[in-house]
């Protein structure tokens, strides 16, 4: 019988712990600030992802830098596959 009145007021403190914090949280959902940004309510709007910057009038690495670069790489790729077929 002790054991059943305990399991009770387990339960009953667990059940008003339960309800006590399902309270609170309608008025913690109301504590959002002042300037929080509002959301559209848009449906169908999407991101301008097919908007690209115009392009540039000159290129970014000039042509023979860029065939320098990418000697040297070649270069550093031979060298690491020599390296791993000696490794094997």
């Amino acid at each position: 019988m002790r054991d059943l009145q305990k399991s009770l007021l387990i339960c009953g403190a667990l059940l008003s712990a339960a309800f006590a914090l399902g309270g609170c949280s309608s008025q913690l959902a109301d504590m959002t600030p002042a300037d929080a940004q509002v959301h559209p309510r848009e449906p169908g709007s999407y991101l301008p992802v097919h908007d690209l910057p115009p392009d540039r009038d000159q290129a970014v690495i000039p042509p023979d830098q860029r065939a320098k670069i990418e000697a040297e790489l070649a270069a550093a790729r031979d060298r690491q596959a020599v390296a791993a077929k000696d490794a094997k």
